[in-house]
């Protein structure tokens, strides 16, 4: 599956199979990706604000260049990414950004 440069507002992809999707630069505002199957998925420049990855499998991903940032939704953490749980094994990280993301650093 090949998704360029969309724009997702509230969308659930929850347990969602993504696995090798290629998503480069799409924008993930407010979204529930919990428990989503990204592993291998190219995600080059994606950005992700506001949305929940718990539980989401990245491994093997393509990060680079990644935004995980905020919504201004009022009082945190409403409006934070969180990330608690992630699987991230041989992914790759290079110029990932964070702001205020909920469960980073990941930890084994």
């Amino acid at each position: 599956m090949s998704l360029q440069q969309l724009w997702f507002t509230r969308c659930s992809f929850r347990g969602a199979d993504l696995r090798h999707a290629t998503l480069d630069g799409c924008h993930f505002k407010l979204c529930d990706l919990r428990g989503a199957n990204l592993r291998g998925a190219s995600l080059r420049g994606i950005s992700l604000a506001g949305c929940d990855l718990t539980g989401a499998d990245l491994r093997e991903a393509d990060l680079t260049g990644a935004r995980f940032g905020q919504v201004r939704t009022g009082i945190p953490p409403h409006g934070l990414t969180n990330t608690t749980g992630i699987k991230l094994d041989n992914a790759i990280l290079r110029d990932l950004e964070l702001d205020q993301v909920i469960g980073w650093p990941i930890t084994e």
